[in-house]
């Protein structure tokens, strides 16, 4: 593979991680703060969007798979055909609506419908990985820039949302400490109001931010249509018929080395999701940062942009299970900083969480193409599995990422959160403080801990090369 397209290949999928990112840190509290709707109606927004992501993986799978070759390829078609709506699902997502008592119904809807369509993108994106070079190397190097450029749109996303819309959660009298004499009604002042009107201040930062992104959206698919060529299934014979999606399902259902590898990786995602889901929560209601929350996280993400290329080399050299003991370093720093909620030791912790992240994002993505090799040699006969591994692997890790949000949500209904107040109380921030140091930790140890017991290694994976070598 040229550089050039294996570029192009990794900016078509950077608007996806743009728009993401976005949803990711700043969702949860626009729809707590912003649309002012009570924490449980925000976790049912958040658990049936993703449940509803979820469940079209294997709906997309199932259809990509019974897909006939075109002009431009098989799962072309696919990521350009959703483009479009997905960009005004997700501007809609970020629109205030000027009715106030069917705001739920509005955020689910378009929610549900953002993150179907990401799905129908996602699926035959991650899958082109298989059709774009028979070589292992040229397919972990295509990974390799693909996460970076992800990383690198994650950082995009995140930045632009945050220095757009820091003017919607920032309130000077929220910053003034109160003098030793004032009464608890100081906890229920109101930061922000609520905006029943949507070219309100607070309300319209947030549409730029919307619009900016999806100008974004619109130049990355462009650039993956002009750049990259999908080639045909390089191994399969005139021979040979796709696998049935119901039969190809089971099949991988019961493939020990994609089950050890999901397992695992659908913990550690859904422990990174409650990570960015409630960052900007925890610093601006629990660390005291209010002000500085923007710029965390824009550190949490160059930290993980540039430490792509390092765990790039680091598997290369160590090997691919070897460099999962980086995702366990943010443990002890976010440990320290839900302890100790320091300004400097936030930097810090947000520098050695970045290095963890990118760990996490890009391994799996790396370790999937050499599942489906194993399993290609064990089914030697049949084609179109791969669809069916990567969409009911985004399936699993979306599935476990909603119940972990929407559970984190309900539980900050269950502790007594108020929108737009200056001060939560004590119960909340505790759960604030759980929701970003213990329990992902435990969630992390566990995905770790299975992560033992996945048997391709270094070794299998060169004799898998030189089996398909042969069968090529």
């Amino acid at each position: 593979l040229s550089i050039c397209s294996k570029l192009c290949y990794a900016i078509g999928g950077a608007p996806n991680q743009v728009a993401g990112s976005a949803a990711s840190f700043f969702l949860q509290i626009y729809l707590l703060d912003i649309a002012h709707i009570t924490p449980f109606h925000a976790s049912l927004v958040l658990f049936v969007g993703k449940a509803s992501g979820a469940v079209t993986d294997p709906v997309a799978g199932f259809f990509i798979s019974k897909s006939r070759w075109t002009k431009i390829g098989r799962l072309m078609p696919w990521v350009l055909a959703c483009t479009p709506f997905t960009i005004i699902s997700y501007f809609f997502m970020w629109y205030l609506p000027p009715f106030v008592s069917g705001r739920v119904a509005w955020y689910l809807t378009f929610h549900c419908l953002f993150q179907a369509l990401t799905t129908l993108f996602q699926v035959p994106y991650s899958a082109l990985t298989m059709f774009l070079s028979t070589d292992q190397k040229d397919r972990d190097s295509a990974t390799a820039y693909r996460m970076t450029m992800e990383m690198l749109g994650t950082l995009i996303g995140a930045a632009l949302q945050g220095q757009i819309v820091a003017s919607a959660h920032v309130s000077p009298h929220c910053t003034v400490n109160p003098s030793a004499n004032t009464t608890d009604s100081w906890h229920d002042t109101a930061s922000i109001p609520d905006p029943s009107d949507p070219l309100s201040p607070q309300a319209k930062v947030y549409m730029v931010a919307a619009g900016v992104i999806a100008g974004v959206y619109l130049l990355g698919i462009i650039v993956l249509f002009l750049g990259v060529k999908e080639r045909d299934d390089p191994y399969a014979l005139n021979s040979d018929r796709a696998i049935p999606f119901c039969k190809g399902l089971a099949l991988t259902m019961k493939h020990g080395p994609y089950v050890k590898l999901t397992a695992s990786f659908l913990l550690i995602s859904t422990a990174v999701q409650l990570e960015q889901g409630n960052f900007v929560l925890f610093c601006t209601h629990a660390a005291g940062l209010r002000n500085h929350f923007q710029y965390l996280v824009v550190t949490i993400l160059v930290s993980a942009v540039l430490s792509v290329p390092f765990w790039q080399k680091f598997l290369q050299r160590f090997g691919k299970k070897c460099a999962a003991c980086g995702i366990s370093w943010m443990i002890p720093f976010a440990v320290m900083l839900v302890t100790i909620p320091n300004l400097i030791l936030a930097y810090f912790v947000a520098f050695i969480s970045g290095l963890s992240i990118a760990a996490s994002l890009l391994l799996p993505w790396s370790m999937l193409p050499d599942v489906v090799d194993n399993f290609r040699l064990q089914n030697p006969h049949g084609k179109g599995h791969e669809t069916i591994f990567y969409s009911s692997y985004v399936f699993f890790t979306k599935m476990s990422a909603g119940i972990g949000l929407g559970i984190s949500a309900a539980g900050l209904e269950f502790a007594g959160y108020k929108p737009g107040i200056c001060r939560q109380s004590d119960n909340v921030i505790l759960t604030l403080k759980l929701l970003i140091g213990a329990v992902p930790a435990i969630l992390i140890l566990l995905g770790l801990f299975i992560l033992l017991f996945y048997p391709i290694t270094e070794e299998s994976r060169r004799e898998t090369k030189l089996a398909l070598e042969e069968l090529r």
